[in-house]
């Protein structure tokens, strides 16, 4: 069998977390030389685009658009005079779905130093919400020593997923999975399991198809020559990463070829983000919206809208505004996004997305239940999975071409990006059983179900995700909470931010009421640094349907849940700053029950 290699794209234009073995039905020609495992911090490192969202921007709501205002002459004069203060000239290119501007600057330059300029631009121009680099990021690879075997990873009691149980309940069918990636190949094991998709990638150089955003998700290749992706970059081969991703969801089982999927009836759309030399945070945000449900202007409305969404990709440094208020969208639709955890063997503190709130971050372990050697760890890892090491890697469907796609395939990847299909999987078994299940219950239910590590794995998270004990414990969603004693009632007029009920305990339930259809409820804490504000709501009638906003100090919208009827909504935001700051808590009316009865609803509010 051919060896695995060590192959790293690992970017935030954004990389997928895999370590590479291939075993192709066809033997592919010889490769051109792979990357060594620090090349994908070249890419990581560095950016040619800023993000800048400007205070009446506006990003895509429950049921509408984006607004993303128009670069005024005004406000590119006071943009290229930022970019003269670093000798670069700045040009507008276009708006994404979180409103905000997506600006070209006129090379490539270190990451820290697009930051400077983003604060340079924001102590120039007071319209200005914030500004941010657009960093790169990669498909992340690890490098691994040649194991192959066969699925230990769903079925062996130590390390497996213990998929085997699961499946005599369930099997997927009914949920959509978004495997935001690279792109597909079509696969004979994977035929009819793909339905819709998109390619977000805006940057024809990356996207290596003739043209930017389209309708078309599948895989031309990613492969790159020495340099290509920066000066001192080594040469790679096409990784096929989305398909090797999405065989892991949901290969067809039981048709006598191939591999099995965890949730082999649910459906994957494919959403391309990936390409040659990574991907731009602000089309993943893109992506991240548009695969839940969300709008996105310039693309066609999502008629497959996902409630798991898996990205098994990343980069290094702070969970962006972009990114956070995309995954705050998609969570708001009723998403539940699924990230890894990266394979820079470091605290996943310092790796995005994984470090984003409301995220599952996913650590790998490998055959023996242990912490895989390249795995990220720390506080930010929620859970574990099946990710592959020396002792075997993670079989999955593939393609057999170096650069330009070929035959189908198979190979054994390792990785946090083989890991955390894995536990996108377990989710959309467990929406297959309930599917009134939010992306907090299924968290919950995750790590409340997780076995304990049967060997070392600090920082690996609450255990191995178990198939079979998540599904089993996937039951219908509780009942919103029981009244709360008084003294914590919502007192009107509580209408605008300057009459917001004041909470001052964390762990506060409060009893509140939607008068009638034009209600609004405010509620206001001070959030110490460095804390994190959970929000939770929940209606005492089934068909209410109020929506959950915080706000900053400024007024700023910073986190959103807008949940349909019948289901709760959840936000957590983090005082990411040295003092203490107010942060508003909104309730708002939008559709079901008012008055004394059916207008109840409890908010509860930690930090």
């Amino acid at each position: 069998m051919k060896k695995m290699h060590s192959t790293t794209p690992s970017l935030l234009k954004i990389c997928v977390a895999a370590l590479i073995g291939a075993s192709p039905l066809i033997a592919p020609a010889a490769a051109p030389q792979l990357p060594a495992p620090g090349d994908a911090e070249i890419l990581i490192g560095e950016t040619d685009r800023i993000i800048v969202k400007y205070k009446d921007g506006k990003s895509a709501g429950k049921h509408g658009r984006a607004h993303v205002p128009a670069m005024s002459a005004a406000r590119m004069a006071i943009l290229q005079r930022s970019g003269q203060q670093f000798g670069v000239a700045l040009k507008a290119l276009h708006g994404n779905a979180s409103g905000a501007n997506i600006v070209q600057i006129g090379k490539r330059m270190a990451v820290a130093d697009v930051a400077a300029l983003a604060r340079e631009l924001q102590a120039r121009d007071p319209n200005v919400e914030y500004a941010e680099p657009d960093r790169i990021m990669v498909a992340q690879y690890t490098p691994n020593d040649p194991r192959y075997g066969e699925q230990w990873h769903y079925f062996e009691s130590t390390g497996g997923l213990r998929a085997n149980l699961a499946w005599d309940v369930v099997t997927g069918t009914g949920v959509k999975v978004a495997v935001i990636d690279t792109g597909y190949r079509p696969h004979a094991d994977l035929a009819g399991q793909f339905v819709g998709g998109y390619d977000f990638i805006t940057s024809a150089e990356m996207g290596a198809d003739g043209n930017g955003r389209d309708s078309d998700a599948s895989d031309p290749g990613d492969s790159t020559i020495s340099g290509q992706c920066g000066a001192g970059s080594a040469a790679s081969r096409s990784s096929w990463h989305g398909t090797h991703v999405a065989g892991t969801i949901a290969a067809r089982t039981n048709n006598g070829v191939g591999v099995a999927g965890v949730a082999f009836n649910a459906k994957i759309v494919p959403v391309r983000v990936l390409g040659k030399c990574g991907g731009y945070s602000s089309d993943i945000a893109d992506a991240i919206i548009w695969s839940s449900g969300g709008a996105v202007t310039g693309v066609p409305a999502n008629a497959n809208p996902a409630r798991v969404i898996n990205m098994s990709l990343g980069g290094g440094g702070a969970c962006g505004s972009t990114t956070q208020n995309a995954i705050n969208s998609a969570r708001s639709r009723g998403t539940v996004v699924i990230v890894a955890a990266g394979n820079s063997g470091v605290d996943a503190s310092g790796a995005n997305p994984a470090n984003c709130a409301g995220v599952v971050t996913v650590a790998a372990t490998g055959r023996t239940g242990a912490r895989a050697s390249y795995s990220n760890f720390g506080a930010a890892v929620d859970v574990a999975a099946p990710g592959g090491d020396t002792g075997g890697g993670i079989l999955s469907t593939l393609n057999a071409g170096t650069t330009t796609p070929a035959a189908d395939s198979y190979a054994s990847y390792q990785g946090t990006s083989m890991a955390t299909p894995h536990v996108a999987g377990v989710a959309a078994l467990m929406l297959s059983k309930t599917p009134g299940l939010t992306p907090d219950q299924i968290e919950a239910t995750l790590k409340s179900t997780a076995r304990a590590f049967p060997a070392s794995c600090g920082g690996c998270g609450a255990g191995i995700v178990d198939a079979g004990r998540a599904v089993g414990a996937a039951v219908t969603p509780p009942p919103p909470p029981p009244p709360v004693p008084s003294g914590s009632n919502e007192v009107e007029p509580n209408n605008t931010t300057g009459s917001a009920n004041a909470v001052t305990l964390s762990g506060t339930l409060m009893n509140g009421n939607m008068g009638s259809t034009s209600d609004s409820d405010y509620f206001v804490l001070q959030l110490p640094p460095g804390r994190t504000l959970s929000a939770t709501l929940a209606m005492a009638s089934s068909s209410a349907d109020y929506d959950l906003y915080v706000y900053n100090s400024s007024g700023a919208q910073i986190g959103a849940s807008e949940n349909p009827a019948g289901q709760g909504d959840a936000v957590s935001v983090t005082n990411g700053g040295s003092a203490t700051y107010a942060r508003y808590v909104r309730v708002r009316y939008y559709s079901g029950g008012t008055g004394a009865t059916n207008g109840r609803y409890t908010l509860k509010l930690s930090w």
